[in-house]
């Protein structure tokens, strides 16, 4: 074989290499997007959730099928890091909740709970899962909004409290406080504002 011919060979070999690449990629591209699209109808099944811009920020938020049980103890994991740390009496409270929601030890959901109490996530990671909570709770009928919000509020405060304040006499710290009323608030949002506060930038 003159050189010439091991040349086009050579070129023809690093063509189909080149495009089988291609095709391989192409095809985990489209494997990623029907899991992703597949794991998204679970989320809704499991939430209720059915708007398409909720579920792609969820999903954006790093939520799925096997961790979104876990979206109603976010509000809790802030509480107890609104100090900048976590008592290790905010951390069993928080724990002792999840576990009486069906939330266990050795699912990924208790595990992700786990490191979310391990390392602080960042703050729009708060923010935005309280959106979502919002809009799951505008969705519920009438007689079970306001208990909704109100339970949540309140298993809030039992983690704000559960350390003792200063001194251990049941106070709630200035920033737990206002916390608490922040997440209140925002949970009490409409769904214009919400959509507007998870997709943007």
């Amino acid at each position: 074989m003159d050189d010439k011919n091991k040349f086009k060979d050579r070129e023809r070999a690093l063509e189909d290499e080149y495009f089988s690449k291609k095709e391989h990629e192409l095809i985990e591209k489209m494997r990623n997007k029907l899991a992703r699209e597949a794991d998204r109808k679970q989320i809704a099944e499991e939430t209720g959730v059915t708007d398409q811009d909720i579920l792609d920020a969820l999903q954006s938020l790093g939520y799925n099928s096997e961790t979104i049980s876990i979206l109603y103890m976010v509000p809790l994991v802030q509480i107890a890091w609104a100090e900048g740390y976590v008592a290790e009496k905010e951390r069993e409270m928080v724990l002792e909740i999840a576990r009486a929601r069906d939330i266990i030890p050795g699912t990924e959901a208790y595990e992700k709970l786990c490191e979310l109490l391990k390392e602080e996530p960042p703050e729009d990671f708060f923010e935005n899962s309280l959106r979502a909570i919002r809009y799951m709770i505008k969705a519920l009928p009438d007689d079970h909004r306001a208990a909704s919000q109100e339970s949540l509020v309140e298993m809030c405060t039992m983690i704000a409290d559960v350390t003792g304040g200063i001194l251990g006499f049941g106070n709630i710290s200035d920033e737990e406080r206002i916390l608490i009323a922040r997440i209140a608030t925002e949970i009490s949002q409409g769904r214009e504002s919400l959509i507007q506060n998870m997709t943007k930038k």
